[in-house]
């Protein structure tokens, strides 16, 4: 990604960026409506292992559409190639930093074998459940079951795409990490490949509403980070890659700032 940090429009072309961006929203909205009414057909209907591998390449097909949509408007840029080198491996568990609701869009885009993990509400969400549900997507509605369920897929040569953090990231560079994928890794003996999403765009970041004009253009990178065994010892596994995280995170200007703001008035 290169160094150059957004700026805002010009006052004059301010509400035209909002619009298109809100245009391409509504298309993203659109075009998710569609999938999940054909899945929610689809699903009762095919095989368990065909409604895995065709729900999962229709998502990256369906995402990489929407990333071409909207490179003409450039708003929004996206570098994700290097992702294509990950594509074919199967029982990998690609972990990832998390600093906006796109970064899921961004990694599966390039991974038509791999899984999420999913909030168990989303997989209710009428605009999401009955794809998700189609491709064999993991609820995190309980430890135990998500636990099992992902070593499954991985075992059946699945991918995994996790982001440790459990929520968008709120603290610079990272969140606390949770140990769920470790302890998923150490079950299926799956090697875990660190990816880095690099922004200096505070968009869709937690707190950041929809209607919201960020600066200009919102630009997204994505690095190939180091790649760790499994270890019976998952925890202490943990605490090794938030470390690395921690230390290859680019961090935002204004996230930083705040970050020194929050230390500041900490007693």
């Amino acid at each position: 990604m290169g160094t150059h940090e957004p700026t805002s429009p010009p006052l004059l072309l301010r509400p035209l960026a909002w619009l298109a961006l809100q245009v391409q929203l509504l298309a993203l909205a659109l075009a998710s409506i569609v999938f999940n009414l054909v899945a929610f057909v689809l699903y009762p209907l095919l095989p368990r292992a065909t409604g895995r591998r065709l729900g999962r390449a229709a998502i990256a097909r369906g995402y990489r559409g929407y990333w071409r949509f909207t490179r003409p408007f450039g708003l929004l840029q996206l570098d994700a190639e290097v992702l294509d080198a990950l594509r074919d491996e199967p029982g990998l568990v690609i972990v990832a930093n998390h600093p906006s609701l796109l970064d899921a869009m961004l990694l599966v885009a390039r991974l038509p074998r791999s899984a999420c993990v999913m909030k168990a509400s989303l997989m209710r969400n009428p605009f999401l459940a009955a794809g998700a549900l189609l491709a064999r997507y993991i609820p995190n509605d309980s430890a135990h079951g998500m636990v099992k369920r992902a070593v499954a897929d991985l075992r059946e040569g699945g991918q995994l795409v996790m982001f440790p953090e459990g929520t968008r990231t709120t603290r610079a560079p990272v969140n606390p990490f949770q140990p769920g994928f470790a302890l998923i890794a150490k079950h299926a003996r799956a090697p875990i490949q660190a990816v880095f999403i690099d922004t200096h765009s505070p968009y869709l970041g937690k707190g950041w509403p929809l209607w919201r004009l960020p600066p200009l253009p919102i630009r997204f990178s994505v690095r190939l980070g180091q790649r760790f065994a499994a270890q019976a010892d998952h925890e202490a596994l943990t605490r090794e890659i938030e470390a690395c995280f921690a230390a290859g995170v680019v961090v935002p200007p204004q996230a930083r700032d705040a970050s020194l703001e929050a230390r500041k008035e900490t007693p």
